[in-house]
């Protein structure tokens, strides 16, 4: 899966801030600068229709990336601005407030230009803008996005625009109807997806060479690491840098057990023991392909339990409404391919099972894998158990497993159904 849809199926999921327990670290242009951050929104020179808007939205107090970015982003003289961290921590809730902070409803003309590598995401922040933004009406927003035709000699009264980097550069240069020269905030989100996809790089780099000396630059990202880096310093000149340091997937909060089973029949009676056991929380359960996931949810359902199902060929929306409905508690179980073993969070899982162990084309255990599948239990700082279900062949697979991450799986006999309620 690639990260821009991982960032949508997120972004689209989200309904509420994550909270995480990372610091927050600034790295300043000038280290004598004091620094300000805020507790409550009330505290930022926000109009009181946007601080509305804010609260509508569901967001009562600023996150911990809130706290420090706004009131950077709303200072005057305006400073550009590196911030990085994960989806879900208020990072557009946060741009968008400073678009619609510095746009004038009064000059209709293009103000404030948003870059997005994907029209979804495009779309998406463009739904925080119009949520935020709900009592702006005097606001607009247009999208500069592959199927939005603007006919030849149109003007822009919008004083947002939310784009792609390459319906954007046909805007500005090729049909002429979006001047750079005017924009006096530009934010480029998602910059290590840009980095990621092909040519998104250099368009961005050559939107920003025409924009106006004075305009503010935002740069957000998931990630900060070295390409990151280096797109960041093509794109805004002298920034002051906001990070959350790096959250590790750790395994000490995870309980891991395994299961040696004859076949895969055997693999669902096993399983289905656990899962008369489960009684708290919710369960994803991943397979190695989608064939096996398709027939294990198909027993499933036969047996009259109620599943859903994540593999790759469906859409990002309908994932991220599988996903949704998990989230809810509509769905107990999760099935799903290793399209959900990373970058998903759900805090309310409390047990993995990998129905099978995930294998390398050279049939050695998938190492980095194995930790994000394991990984969506035990997040938030709650505790977490894992049952690996192998057949006897495998269990060698187990023991390196053990061996690369320096940590115990205990065998369990499959049909001890009273020490799997115990573990469950």
């Amino acid at each position: 899966v690639s990260l821009a849809e991982i960032s949508l199926m997120n972004k689209l999921i989200h309904t509420s801030l994550v909270e995480s327990d990372q610091h927050v670290e600034i790295l300043q242009r000038d280290p004598h600068s004091p620094l300000f951050s805020i507790k409550t929104f009330e505290e930022l020179p926000l109009k009181k229709e946007l601080l509305q808007g804010i609260y509508m939205m569901g967001f009562n107090r600023p996150s911990k990336i809130q706290e420090q970015a706004l009131p950077l982003m709303l200072a005057y003289p305006h400073q550009n601005l590196i911030a990085q961290s994960q989806s879900g921590t208020g990072k557009t809730a946060a741009f968008v407030l400073a678009m619609l902070s510095r746009a004038s409803a009064n000059e209709k003309y293009p103000q404030c230009l948003c870059l997005a590598p994907t029209y979804e995401l495009a779309l998406q922040i463009g739904q925080v803008v119009q949520a935020i933004g709900r009592f702006c009406p005097d606001i607009k927003v247009n999208y500069a996005i592959r199927g939005n035709r603007i006919p030849k000699g149109m003007v822009l009264e919008e004083q947002i625009i939310i784009g792609t980097p390459g319906t954007t550069l046909d805007w500005c240069f090729k049909y002429r109807i979006l001047d750079l020269s005017k924009i006096i905030l530009f934010v480029l989100d998602e910059a290590d997806i840009m980095i990621d996809t092909q040519g998104l790089s250099s368009q961005s780099i050559r939107i920003h060479r025409a924009l106006p000396e004075n305009c503010q630059m935002l740069l957000f990202s998931a990630t900060f690491k070295e390409p990151v880096r280096a797109f960041a310093k093509h794109i805004i000149p002298d920034p002051i840098v906001i990070k959350l340091r790096e959250e590790e997937l750790t395994l000490s909060n995870i309980k891991q057990y395994f299961l040696v089973c004859q076949n895969s029949e055997e693999q669902y009676k096993a399983l289905c023991n656990l899962y008369g056991s489960f009684t708290i929380g919710q369960v994803m359960i991943f397979c190695q392909t989608r064939r096996l996931a398709e027939w294990l949810s198909g027993k499933m359902r036969q047996d009259g339990h109620q599943v859903a199902t994540l593999t790759g060929e469906l859409t990002v929306v309908q994932r991220a409404t599988i996903i949704q409905r998990f989230r809810e508690g509509k769905e107990k179980v999760l099935i799903a391919t290793n399209v959900c073993a990373r970058g998903i969070d759900v805090q309310q899982v409390t047990t993995v099972v990998n129905f099978g162990l995930p294998r390398a084309q050279d049939g050695q255990p998938d190492f980095e894998t194995y930790l994000h599948r394991i990984g969506r239990t035990g997040r938030f700082g709650h505790r977490g158990v894992a049952f690996s279900m192998v057949e006897n062949e495998a269990t060698e697979l187990v023991h390196k497993i053990e061996q690369h991450f320096q940590t115990t799986i205990k065998q369990v006999d499959p049909s001890d159904l009273d020490e799997l309620e115990r573990l469950a």
